[in-house]
Protein backbone atom coordinates (compact mmCIF):
# COMPACT_ATOMS: atom_id res chain seq x y z
CA UNK A 1 0.00 0.00 0.00
CA UNK A 2 1.48 3.40 -0.57
CA UNK A 3 0.84 5.53 1.96
CA UNK A 4 0.11 9.08 0.45
CA UNK A 5 0.18 12.81 2.38
CA UNK A 6 -1.73 15.49 0.84
CA UNK A 7 -0.31 19.10 0.63
CA UNK A 8 -2.65 21.81 0.21
CA UNK A 9 -3.63 24.75 1.64
CA UNK A 10 -7.38 25.27 0.30
CA UNK A 11 -9.38 22.41 2.29
CA UNK A 12 -12.00 21.92 -1.09
CA UNK A 13 -8.76 20.58 -3.38
CA UNK A 14 -7.81 18.45 -0.59
CA UNK A 15 -10.75 17.15 0.31
CA UNK A 16 -11.34 16.52 -4.25
CA UNK A 17 -7.82 14.55 -4.39
CA UNK A 18 -8.60 12.57 -0.86
CA UNK A 19 -11.65 11.40 -3.11
CA UNK A 20 -10.21 10.58 -5.77
CA UNK A 21 -7.36 8.69 -4.22
CA UNK A 22 -10.12 6.97 -1.96
CA UNK A 23 -11.39 4.46 -4.52
CA UNK A 24 -7.56 3.50 -5.68
CA UNK A 25 -6.76 -0.17 -3.92
CA UNK A 26 -3.29 0.18 -3.66
CA UNK A 27 -2.91 3.90 -2.29
CA UNK A 28 -4.61 5.42 1.01
CA UNK A 29 -4.15 8.50 2.43
CA UNK A 30 -2.82 9.06 5.84
CA UNK A 31 -2.01 12.72 6.23
CA UNK A 32 -2.71 15.62 5.11
CA UNK A 33 -1.06 19.24 5.35
CA UNK A 34 -2.60 22.95 4.95
CA UNK A 35 1.19 24.87 5.16
CA UNK A 36 4.69 24.11 4.44
CA UNK A 37 5.70 23.89 8.73
CA UNK A 38 2.33 21.68 9.16
CA UNK A 39 3.97 19.42 6.34
CA UNK A 40 7.32 19.34 7.79
CA UNK A 41 5.82 18.74 11.26
CA UNK A 42 3.40 15.60 9.67
CA UNK A 43 5.93 14.19 7.36
CA UNK A 44 8.58 13.71 10.62
CA UNK A 45 6.21 11.50 12.26
CA UNK A 46 4.16 9.95 10.13
CA UNK A 47 5.08 7.35 7.85
CA UNK A 48 4.85 7.88 4.13
CA UNK A 49 5.70 7.19 0.74
CA UNK A 50 4.45 9.89 -0.99
CA UNK A 51 3.73 13.69 -0.39
CA UNK A 52 1.90 15.60 -3.11
CA UNK A 53 2.64 18.88 -2.62
CA UNK A 54 1.17 22.14 -3.65
CA UNK A 55 3.84 25.02 -4.92
CA UNK A 56 2.05 28.49 -3.74
CA UNK A 57 1.17 27.69 0.38
CA UNK A 58 -0.57 30.93 2.21
CA UNK A 59 1.15 31.27 5.85
CA UNK A 60 2.42 33.23 8.13
CA UNK A 61 5.71 32.77 6.74
CA UNK A 62 6.26 33.77 3.06
CA UNK A 63 9.38 32.19 2.43
CA UNK A 64 8.06 28.61 3.53
CA UNK A 65 6.24 27.41 0.34
CA UNK A 66 6.07 24.20 -1.53
CA UNK A 67 9.38 24.80 -2.41
CA UNK A 68 10.66 24.91 1.08
CA UNK A 69 8.98 22.36 2.30
CA UNK A 70 10.23 19.88 -0.30
CA UNK A 71 13.81 20.56 0.26
CA UNK A 72 12.95 20.62 4.47
CA UNK A 73 11.27 17.37 4.03
CA UNK A 74 13.78 15.60 1.43
CA UNK A 75 16.04 16.62 4.47
CA UNK A 76 14.31 14.34 6.69
CA UNK A 77 16.66 11.03 7.66
CA UNK A 78 14.23 8.40 6.14
CA UNK A 79 12.06 10.88 3.47
CA UNK A 80 9.13 9.88 1.44
CA UNK A 81 9.55 11.24 -2.33
CA UNK A 82 7.79 13.96 -3.38
CA UNK A 83 5.60 14.77 -6.15
CA UNK A 84 4.62 18.50 -7.04
CA UNK A 85 0.60 18.83 -7.96
CA UNK A 86 0.36 22.27 -8.71
CA UNK A 87 -1.00 24.80 -11.45
CA UNK A 88 2.35 26.47 -11.92
CA UNK A 89 4.13 25.42 -14.76
CA UNK A 90 6.94 28.27 -15.17
CA UNK A 91 10.27 27.37 -15.39
CA UNK A 92 11.44 29.08 -12.15
CA UNK A 93 8.94 27.16 -10.99
CA UNK A 94 10.05 23.64 -12.29
CA UNK A 95 13.66 24.40 -11.42
CA UNK A 96 12.83 25.37 -7.89
CA UNK A 97 11.31 22.56 -7.07
CA UNK A 98 13.71 20.11 -8.84
CA UNK A 99 16.53 21.55 -7.07
CA UNK A 100 14.72 20.91 -3.95
CA UNK A 101 14.67 17.13 -4.78
CA UNK A 102 10.67 17.06 -6.18
CA UNK A 103 10.60 13.57 -8.35
CA UNK A 104 8.06 14.82 -10.25
CA UNK A 105 6.47 17.79 -11.50
CA UNK A 106 2.55 17.29 -12.20
CA UNK A 107 -0.30 20.01 -13.27
CA UNK A 108 -3.84 19.97 -11.67
CA UNK A 109 -5.30 19.58 -14.47
CA UNK A 110 -4.13 16.12 -14.82
CA UNK A 111 -6.75 13.19 -15.54
CA UNK A 112 -6.80 10.89 -12.50
CA UNK A 113 -5.52 7.51 -13.79
CA UNK A 114 -2.42 10.25 -14.65
CA UNK A 115 -2.38 11.09 -11.06
CA UNK A 116 -2.64 7.63 -9.60
CA UNK A 117 -0.03 6.43 -11.85
CA UNK A 118 2.05 9.59 -10.80
CA UNK A 119 2.21 8.44 -7.44
CA UNK A 120 2.80 4.68 -8.00
CA UNK A 121 6.22 6.07 -10.12
CA UNK A 122 6.92 8.69 -7.49
CA UNK A 123 6.82 5.70 -4.86
CA UNK A 124 8.95 3.83 -6.81
CA UNK A 125 11.55 6.87 -7.27
CA UNK A 126 10.88 7.07 -11.00
CA UNK A 127 10.95 10.85 -12.24
CA UNK A 128 7.04 11.70 -12.94
CA UNK A 129 6.63 14.83 -15.08
CA UNK A 130 3.55 16.01 -17.10
CA UNK A 131 3.33 16.48 -20.93
CA UNK A 132 4.07 20.18 -20.45
CA UNK A 133 6.51 20.85 -18.13
CA UNK A 134 8.75 17.58 -19.99
CA UNK A 135 8.25 19.51 -23.09
CA UNK A 136 10.13 22.65 -21.27
CA UNK A 137 12.65 20.98 -19.46
CA UNK A 138 13.02 19.50 -23.39
CA UNK A 139 13.56 23.04 -24.75
CA UNK A 140 16.35 24.07 -22.06
CA UNK A 141 18.09 20.86 -22.76
CA UNK A 142 18.14 21.31 -26.13
CA UNK A 143 19.25 25.01 -26.61
CA UNK A 144 21.90 24.69 -23.68
CA UNK A 145 23.53 28.05 -24.63
CA UNK A 146 20.46 30.16 -24.03
CA UNK A 147 18.94 28.14 -21.42
CA UNK A 148 18.36 30.19 -18.18
CA UNK A 149 20.26 28.92 -15.00
CA UNK A 150 18.33 28.29 -11.62
CA UNK A 151 20.03 30.90 -10.45
CA UNK A 152 19.03 33.33 -12.99
CA UNK A 153 15.59 32.46 -13.48
CA UNK A 154 15.13 33.68 -9.63
CA UNK A 155 16.97 36.56 -10.41
CA UNK A 156 14.31 37.27 -13.41
CA UNK A 157 11.24 36.30 -11.29
CA UNK A 158 12.62 39.01 -8.78
CA UNK A 159 13.40 41.78 -11.63
CA UNK A 160 9.25 40.67 -12.41
CA UNK A 161 8.48 41.96 -9.07
CA UNK A 162 10.33 45.38 -9.49
CA UNK A 163 13.53 44.58 -7.49
CA UNK A 164 16.55 46.71 -7.86
CA UNK A 165 19.65 45.34 -7.54
CA UNK A 166 20.38 46.08 -3.66
CA UNK A 167 16.55 44.32 -2.90
CA UNK A 168 17.73 41.28 -5.45
CA UNK A 169 21.31 40.60 -3.85
CA UNK A 170 19.82 40.84 -0.14
CA UNK A 171 16.38 38.75 -0.95
CA UNK A 172 18.47 36.28 -2.59
CA UNK A 173 21.90 36.44 -0.41
CA UNK A 174 24.29 36.92 -2.99
CA UNK A 175 26.39 40.80 -3.46
CA UNK A 176 25.44 43.29 -5.56
CA UNK A 177 28.23 42.45 -7.99
CA UNK A 178 26.94 38.93 -8.21
CA UNK A 179 23.76 40.22 -9.57
CA UNK A 180 25.30 42.02 -11.65
CA UNK A 181 27.39 39.58 -13.31
CA UNK A 182 24.36 37.39 -13.34
CA UNK A 183 22.19 40.38 -15.18
CA UNK A 184 24.75 40.41 -17.85
CA UNK A 185 24.60 36.60 -18.77
CA UNK A 186 20.69 36.74 -18.91
CA UNK A 187 20.81 39.58 -21.47
CA UNK A 188 23.04 37.94 -23.49
CA UNK A 189 21.31 34.71 -23.82
CA UNK A 190 18.16 36.56 -23.93
CA UNK A 191 19.34 38.82 -26.74
CA UNK A 192 18.18 41.92 -25.02
CA UNK A 193 19.67 44.81 -23.83
CA UNK A 194 17.34 46.35 -20.54
CA UNK A 195 15.64 45.04 -17.72
CA UNK A 196 12.65 45.87 -19.25
CA UNK A 197 13.01 43.78 -22.26
CA UNK A 198 14.68 40.64 -19.97
CA UNK A 199 10.75 40.52 -18.36
CA UNK A 200 8.93 41.04 -21.51
CA UNK A 201 11.53 38.24 -23.51
CA UNK A 202 11.00 35.72 -20.46
CA UNK A 203 7.16 36.30 -20.49
CA UNK A 204 7.12 35.68 -23.84
CA UNK A 205 9.03 32.29 -23.75
CA UNK A 206 6.89 31.53 -20.72
CA UNK A 207 9.59 31.51 -18.38
CA UNK A 208 7.64 33.33 -15.73
CA UNK A 209 4.53 33.61 -14.84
Amino acid sequence: MIRVMIVDDHPVVRAGLRAVLGSVPDITVVAEAGTAAEAVDTATGTLLDVVLMDLRLHGADPTADGVYATQSIRALADPPNVLILTTYQSDVDIVRAVDAGAVGYLLKDAAPDVLTAAIRSAAAGETVLGPAIAARLLSRVTSPDTALTGRELEIVEQLAAGGTNREIARRLVISEATVKSHLVHIFDKLGVNSRTKVIAAARDRGLID
